[in-house]
């Protein structure tokens, strides 16, 4: 489902990866679419810097800072997010941030991944036991060495990113320090500051001119708030970050006011007061250029004024959004206390945020009052804190409820901690501090709280002796959830597939919730195939410099164990998939209590949810595109599973208007990849493989002599009779691609559809969005024409293994080569262009060939004998795969100079180098502070699934911290399917059928029908049809034994059936059924279980042979059953 507008713009492009990472449920777009438009001086300080630090270029800052260069190889992912600009303000911009507690240490290392020029650490504490289960980066040799926390810190934050200078201080900041050192910030942050204190440096930095932005977070047991203050008049540049996309016009009515349609009601994606400005229009010509403001109508259509005085509408024309700066306005925190203006996460509870907010600053007061927070457990300081927060809620002007559960609960764990809440407003709140230092995306005004009351809920009714201190590092976390709890995550055994940016953070959860230790017998089981690039620096934590190249998944174990020696964690390199089965079997997904997955693609998550519902197990799944991000939770017989509803699918690209009619940027930049693949990776595969398969050249020309007609052959002749041997041959080849892409192509259309063409109803064929080619003139002096030519060069030059030199690339060299090009003159075609837009692409290999080009083949190949081409190097190519993100390859000069070139042709606005990278590579914009966000919040799920919570407790969460906007939303629950009145079944549900070796189809049609009391009517394997009544000679199959129609493999354990059952009624349509599973093990055949009320198991059905299995070897949903009733057999014989 999409996103509305305002979460993932209009664009189709990033709608489609929108698509992939974001599952959006209805509720929740209709909401959005509804509510659219509504510390010490440097005298003072004792300062650490860590600017100079081994294994780091000497300056890279003053590169950042004083050049302005983007380290694209290391930003490529953030760039596309917050764009350049934000880039080089960050890369000027210093911050200060107090407090390297769990939400502290978690803002700082967002932000040193970011890329900000510098940040002081600031904190005045020793490191303790404690703070080894909330702070990921101190050890236990800081604690025994009583290091102070910033210095255990400072030099762990520094490593993370070598173009950010980190300093440190550990000297006190409080109401007597004078503020005037602040001034050479841009942005300050507090945590674990006194709200007097907040208050002091909130005024100060208000009052300065510009103002300093302020921002102030804190987190408490199971409470989390966030305030922002960025001034009086903080200008935003760009409050949402979509990417204006040009949309194409049905209709433009001339009116007062006129309406405008988009084309094929595709959605525009616009919000009344936005602005656009039109292109291209015919008839009403007069508004090309100008911009209108609009007053949205429907998703495809708006006003914009008055068109009534213009000429009428003819056709064409496109629009494109305007970004307009918006200046927002901020409020200090003194005057926010009293009124507070909060967001709401969570609508089935809307009071929340204000019910936290007289909670949390009746905290405040209780400090202040005891100097301490409230002790773990003691129902008197309970009773005070709800006594403070009625005498704080008083002074609200909006007064709600005082919530008592919810200030009891965080009198108890206020002293606790919880790394994944932490973990998820600390990404929110990195989020802020780097919109307060760019200007980009629309500020949080002003407040946010989160808390996490669903989990504690249930453990009120603990003994206090549960969340009691125990000197282990796991003290903070049992505050808030209990031994208990604490020991089952300790034994808890995880499969977690994927070791990128959110498996790295998942990991750090891990290690600080004690996930799966290894004296307790829990693991943590990791697998991904990839290895370790730079751009992954940027957002996966966990790597540093010196891990490039090395797997991702080992590295991410020992990185992980650095956090948490206690954690077992195994890693694997595989992907997970039906080729590894075998090593991910249900005997493995049976050992392991929850499935995690951390991928980037829509299959892949499918693929293990259909494995996770088979094995009934839980899965948490999660994803993040740009500053967007989703979590969804899947509990066996709660919820819906990630396959339960579909997305729409990717809307391709018509061929026909890639090869010939391109609209817009994106199809001239998938047209110039597809060449890239057509020319440099498919056509060398397809040459080695034929070779492969034909190794005698002669012996082929012997076969197409006598007439044998050889798939491929007449591709791969005509690649061996023009195989370049020489550099200067390449240049040559590059100049002729330039004439055939660029000019003839043009030319060949202009004569098959000359401008003035008309269609049967009288229209012009070249009508927008049809855009008519020029031609192109090739001129050396044109940079583009120069890159294309000596990037195509070199690309054949790899494909061909023929060196070249530095100097065979300049412009002089290249030029003495071109000089010598004849390039043959142009001859009209009178082929058929194909216009169909429903037409696929012709496969070129299986098309016959005609019996010129067989003669024509015949000739190439003989005279390639005769000239001694066919050696072994000369059957050999060397196919590249696409790589985006080594700039000196020449794979993106290839793709940027020919979608440029195309551009022109077709009058297109070319992309820079920076889109065409990420349209080309399909590279999916990423940030650190969305990718913590999600972990934690998934994290925060994880334990509700280790304490099996029932389904109100569990949230699943979609967030655009652009805008920003956070909604937690119950899960989908499970839909039950009726196939009688008082029998139905589920996605989880499972109906078990034991046969044995003989076991017939009439037998098994009767075993479901003895089990069940419902006729089957149909019998279906996969794609195979066991048995349909009307199909002649399926009767006959009631007497064939399951193995003989089956024919299951002898490693298989199951298959799955598809059963159908008779209507109740004469003249309805057949029943579906619930899938039926043949699991073929060797036993003795075992006693069914009867139905429970009216809930219905889908149909396992097992081919039994010999000796009864251990349950542990049976499938998870079998083994209480196999323990139960192992003793009771049925046999079928």
């Amino acid at each position: 489902m999409y996103l509305s507008a305002t979460l993932s713009g209009a664009n189709s492009a990033d709608n489609v990866i929108s698509l992939l990472l974001c599952r959006v449920t209805r509720k929740y777009s209709e909401f959005l679419t509804s509510h659219s438009n509504s510390f010490a001086p440097s005298r003072i300080l004792s300062v650490g810097r860590f600017s100079q630090r081994p294994n780091h270029p000497p300056s890279p800052l003053s590169m950042a800072a004083d050049l302005m260069e983007i380290d694209d190889s290391l930003y490529s992912r953030q760039r596309y997010v917050l764009g350049d600009s934000a880039m080089h303000q960050m890369a000027q911009s210093s911050v200060f941030l107090s407090g390297m507690g769990a939400l502290g240490v978690e803002i700082a290392k967002n932000i040193a991944l970011a890329g900000v020029k510098s940040v002081t650490l600031h904190d005045t504490k020793k490191c303790e036991t404690w703070d080894l289960g909330c702070n990921f980066f101190i050890r236990n040799e800081d604690v025994l060495s009583h290091r102070s926390r910033v210095e255990a810190v400072c030099s762990r934050v520094a490593d993370l990113n070598p173009y950010v200078q980190v300093d440190m201080s550990s000297l006190p900041v409080d109401d007597n320090t004078d503020l005037s050192f602040l001034r050479k910030y841009q942005c300050v942050i507090l945590t674990e500051a006194s709200l007097s204190l907040q208050k002091r440096v909130n005024t100060f930095c208000h009052s300065q001119q510009p103002p300093i932005r302020f921002i102030c977070c804190d987190v408490y047991g199971i409470c989390a708030r966030l305030f922002c203050d960025f001034g009086e008049e903080f200008e935003v540049s760009d409050p949402t970050g979509e990417e204006a996309k040009e949309i194409f016009i049905q209709s433009i009515t001339q009116d007062n006011p006129g309406i405008v349609t988009c084309m094929d009601n595709r959605p525009h994606g616009l919000q009344t007061g936005q602005s656009v400005i039109f292109r291209e229009v015919q008839g009403m010509e007069e508004l090309n250029g100008t911009l209108r403001q609009v007053t949205v109508l429907s998703p495809h259509s708006f006003e914009i004024g008055d068109t009534s005085q213009l000429q009428s509408y003819a056709h064409g024309g496109f629009f494109v959004m305007v970004k307009t700066p918006r200046t927002y306005s901020f409020e200090t925190l003194e005057r926010q206390l009293c009124d507070p203006q909060v967001l709401i996460p969570d609508f089935s509870k809307p009071e929340a945020p204000l019910q936290i907010h007289a909670a949390m600053l009746a905290l405040d007061n209780f400090q202040v009052k005891h100097c301490r927070l409230p002790n773990i457990g003691c129902l008197q300081d309970a009773e005070v804190l709800l006594q403070l927060t009625e005498e704080v809620n008083s002074t609200l002007l909006n007064k709600v409820p005082v919530n008592a559960e919810v200030v009891r609960c965080l009198s108890r764990t206020a002293r606790g901690a919880l790394p994944p809440l932490a973990a998820a407003v600390g990404g929110i709140a990195s989020q802020e501090v780097l919109k307060a230092i760019t200007g980009k995306f629309a500020p949080l005004q002003q407040w946010f709280y989160l808390d996490t009351m669903e989990l504690v809920r249930p453990l009120q009714s603990l003994a206090g002796e549960e969340f009691s201190p125990r000197g282990d590092r796991y003290d903070g976390l049992r505050a808030c959830i209990g031994e208990s709890m604490c020991l089952d995550l300790h034994k808890l055994r995880v499969f977690m597939v994927g070791c990128g940016a959110i498996g790295c953070e998942m990991l750090k959860n891990f290690a600080l919730l004690g996930v799966g230790l290894a004296k307790s017998s829990g693991e943590v089981c990791i697998t991904d195939p990839d290895l370790i690039e730079k751009s992954n620096l940027n957002r996966q934590f966990l790597f540093r410099p010196h891990h490039i190249q090395k797997p991702k998944s080992t590295t991410a174990a020992g990185a992980t164990l650095d956090i948490n020696p206690e954690l077992q964690v195994d890693a694997h390199l595989n992907k997970v998939c039906p080729a590894s089965e075998n090593i991910y079997s249900d005997s493995f997904y049976s050992s392991v209590n929850v499935v995690i997955t951390a991928l980037d693609n829509v299959e892949a998550r499918r693929y293990v949810d259909s494995r996770c519902v088979s094995n009934q197990r839980p899965l948490l799944d999660s994803g993040t595109m740009g500053t967007k991000g989703h979590t969804e939770i899947i509990v066996p017989s709660l919820t819906e599973s990630y396959n339960s509803h579909r997305d729409p699918p990717e809307e391709e690209i018509p061929f026909c208007t890639l090869k010939s009619f391109p609209l817009v940027i994106e199809h001239t930049i998938q047209w110039a990849r597809d060449k890239f693949e057509s020319s440099f990776f498919h056509k060398p595969s397809m040459y080695n493989s034929f070779w492969q398969t034909h190794p005698s050249a002669d012996a082929v020309l012997q076969r197409m002599q006598a007439g044998e007609s050889l798939e491929g052959s007449f591709q791969v002749i005509k690649l061996l009779s023009r195989r370049p041997s020489q550099w200067k041959q390449c240049i040559t080849i590059a100049r002729v691609k330039f004439e055939k892409y660029f000019k003839r192509k043009a030319q060949q259309l202009l004569h098959s559809f000359p401008l003035e063409t008309r269609l049967k109803d009288g229209s012009l064929f070249w009508q927008s969005p049809k855009r008519p080619p020029t031609p192109i003139d090739f001129d050396l002096k044109d940079p583009t024409h120069f890159t294309f030519i000596v990037s195509t060069a070199r690309l054949y030059a790899e494909v061909y293994n023929i060196a070249y030199s530095g100097k065979d690339l300049s412009e002089d060299a290249v030029t003495g080569i071109l000089s010598d090009v004849e390039i043959p003159e142009y001859r009209p075609s009178e082929k058929c262009i194909e216009t169909d837009e429903t037409a696929k692409k012709p496969d070129t290999m299986k098309m016959p060939l005609s019996s010129e080009e067989e003669r024509e083949a015949i000739a190439q190949l003989e005279q390639a004998i005769v000239a001694n081409k066919v050696t072994s190097e000369g059957l050999q190519m060397r196919p590249l795969q696409f790589e985006k993100d080594v700039d000196s390859n020449g794979h993106i000069d290839f793709v940027t100079s020919a979608s440029s070139i195309r551009a022109r042709m077709y009058s297109i606005e070319p992309a820079d180098r920076l889109k065409t990278k990420r349209i080309a590579g399909k590279i999916i914009p990423a940030i650190a502070t969305a990718t913590a966000a999600v972990a934690g919040l998934v994290a925060l799920e994880l334990i509700k699934v280790v304490g099996g919570y029932g389904f109100e407790s569990f949230k699943n969460c979609f967030f655009n911290l652009a805008i920003p906007v956070v909604v937690l939303t119950e899960p989908a629950p499970v839909k039950r399917t009726a196939i009688r009145n008082n029998i139905y079944f589920s996605i989880w549900d499972c109906w078990t059928i034991f046969g044995h070796e003989d076991f017939t189809l009439s037998d098994f049609m009767n075993a479901v029908r003895e089990k069940y009391g419902i006729e089957p009517s149909m019998v279906v394997h996969g794609v195979k049809m066991l048995y349909v009544p009307v199909m002649p000679g399926h009767s006959k199959r009631l007497k064939l034994t399951m193995q003989k129609l089956i024919k299951p493999s002898v490693a298989r354990k199951y298959v799955d059936l598809t059963v159908s059952f008779a209507p109740e009624s004469d003249g309805d349509e057949d029943l579906p059924g619930p899938p039926v599973s043949t699991l073929l093990y060797s036993t003795p055949p075992i006693k069914n279980r009867s139905l429970a009320g009216t809930r219905v198991f889908p149909a396992r059905f097992y081919l039994i042979t010999a000796t009864l299995p251990s349950p542990s070897q049976l499938p998870s949903h079998l083994q209480s059953f196999m323990e139960q009733e192992s003793q009771t057999f049925l046999l079928h014989k």
